[in-house]
């Protein structure tokens, strides 16, 4: 996932530098795993529940494989109250990952940076990090975490990941 829809890739390594260098200098050392601060979309909460709990809070069942962790992450995002659909969802993760949960690019300016995106929705970690919604595992690949969390960010900087159209 990249940082904004359209700067160009000069732009966004200076906005990433320039981010981070910022939490860096005003949090100190554990700001360097943030490099962007949430918002009200949802903050980032403690790690809990893995998948088992979730089936068990919501009394469903949900397949292993894209379908059912669209379905289980669209329950978490409304039980958070994390706008989507289904269709906004599966269309990016087509776009980001071809369905690939353990996908990584490993050539654009985040991998560069030494920060490569992964996942079905292609998150950096800072983001993860900064995004991750309690009631998800917390790693960046597991598929219902990272769904979780990029829908979170995209609530937060695009209104939902339903008005996602292109790199993020």
């Amino acid at each position: 996932m990249t940082i904004t829809k359209t700067l160009t890739s000069t732009a966004r390594a200076t906005r990433l530098r320039k981010m981070s260098v910022a939490g860096i200098a005003t949090a100190g050392a554990a700001a360097t795993a943030l490099t962007l601060v949430p918002s009200p979309a949802q903050a980032a909460e403690p790690a809990a529940a893995s998948t088992k709990a979730t089936q068990a809070a919501t009394g469903k069942s949900y397949a292993d494989n894209l379908d059912g962790w669209i379905r289980e992450s669209l329950d978490i995002m409304k039980a958070k109250g994390i706008p989507g659909t289904y269709e906004g969802l599966h269309r990016n993760i087509m776009r980001e990952s071809s369905g690939n949960p353990n996908a990584q690019n490993n050539t654009d300016i985040n991998a560069i940076n030494g920060t490569p995106s992964k996942g079905l929705l292609q998150v950096i970690q800072p983001t993860f990090d900064a995004y991750h919604v309690s009631g998800t595992a917390n790693s960046v690949t597991d598929p219902v975490a990272n769904i979780t969390a990029a829908a979170n960010y995209a609530a937060d900087k695009y209104g939902s990941i339903d008005n996602v159209d292109s790199a993020y």
